[in-house]
């Protein structure tokens, strides 16, 4: 997310962006899995409605693509209350924070993607913002500069971090409702890709959609990514209507196997097993014999292959499992 407001990064075209959004649910009611973090979102919101009170601060962490814009979003609609988005990096000075927290109006959401990311400068305003519903500002420079403090309306800040261990204890501390989202599993993925064929008007059989979700790595957002993909190969190499058959051979030509292991993938299990006996290895290491980046790698490559049980992280490095040998064909031990 490069500037505030956008809900989607710039590197997507329009059309992809707008069908991601339409994909999105709005009410809690629609939302799909995340049993726990539903439950406890639910008490909350009803509680502070009563109360007709601003919700309390919340931190969302967990892999991409599991929904934390979107609940951030359901919050916002099921309180009834405007949403600001923006991302930590977006937030360069305290000034930008500033601009934004003066035109929140009261219980609105301010909704920070990649909280971990925002500067040290920018976090020391956040915590009398978050805590006391105040800016203090230093106006002025040397003997003559003074602090000024702008009271703030109450609002609700939602951080989402794919790195929770990265964000500082203070900033941690001050959130007061804190949720781990999970892997989603087949079933809930099915469900997800039911609903969104349903409304990308796609005729989709269960076993069509059972096999998406097997392949979606446990994440709604690659789900939908994949099922628009089996969609398109529907329509121009099929009748249209997406099977268990159309599925398996449109997932084929995006080289994306049976357990949803893309080539990048298979080329970093490879490269391990070829070039370090199947570790134990360094990320940087692996990123610079793969060329890709470490923090991709940690972020987006390696969660998957850890849920599945083909990695392994020790004080050493990363080691390759017997199944991780066995999928690729490749000996165990030798």
């Amino acid at each position: 997310m490069e500037n505030e407001g956008r809900i989607i990064g710039s590197n997507r075209n329009f059309e992809e962006e707008s069908l991601e959004i339409s994909l999105r649910p709005r009410w809690m009611k629609d939302y799909i899995g995340q049993k726990k973090a539903k439950e406890k979102l639910n008490i909350f919101i009803e509680a502070a409605r009563n109360r007709k009170e601003a919700m309390d601060h919340v931190l969302l962490h967990g892999p991409p693509g599991l929904g934390k814009t979107t609940l951030a979003g359901i919050i916002a609609n099921e309180m009834g209350v405007n949403i600001k988005i923006t991302s930590g990096p977006a937030i360069e000075r305290p000034s930008d924070l500033a601009s934004i927290l003066t035109n929140l109006q009261n219980g609105d959401i301010l909704f920070i993607d990649e909280i971990h990311r925002i500067s040290r400068s920018v976090e020391e305003v956040l915590y009398p913002a978050m805590e006391d519903h105040a800016l203090d500002i230093m106006v002025g420079k040397g003997p003559s500069a003074r602090s000024l403090r702008i009271d703030l309306e109450n609002f609700t800040l939602i951080g989402a971090t794919t790195r929770a261990g990265q964000i500082s204890s203070p900033l941690r501390d001050r959130f007061g409702v804190i949720l781990n989202l999970e892997m989603y599993d087949t079933e809930s993925l099915k469900t997800i890709v039911t609903r969104s064929a349903d409304i990308l008007g796609v005729n989709i059989t269960e076993k069509g959609a059972i096999e998406i979700a097997k392949r979606s790595r446990g994440t709604p957002r690659i789900a939908n990514r994949l099922l628009k993909r089996v969609r398109d190969y529907a329509e121009v190499r099929a009748d249209g209507e997406i099977t268990d058959e159309v599925s398996k051979r449109g997932l084929e030509l995006l080289e994306i196997d049976e357990l949803g292991l893309d080539s990048t993938d298979r080329r970093l299990i490879k490269a391990i097993i070829e070039n370090f006996s199947g570790g134990p290895v360094g990320i940087d290491t692996i990123a610079a014999s793969t060329g890709e980046e470490s923090v991709t790698i940690e972020d987006v490559y390696e969660p998957y292959l850890l849920q599945i049980g083909f990695l392994n992280r020790t004080p050493k490095g990363r080691i390759l499992t017997k199944k991780a040998y066995d999928h690729l064909g490749y000996k165990f031990g030798e």
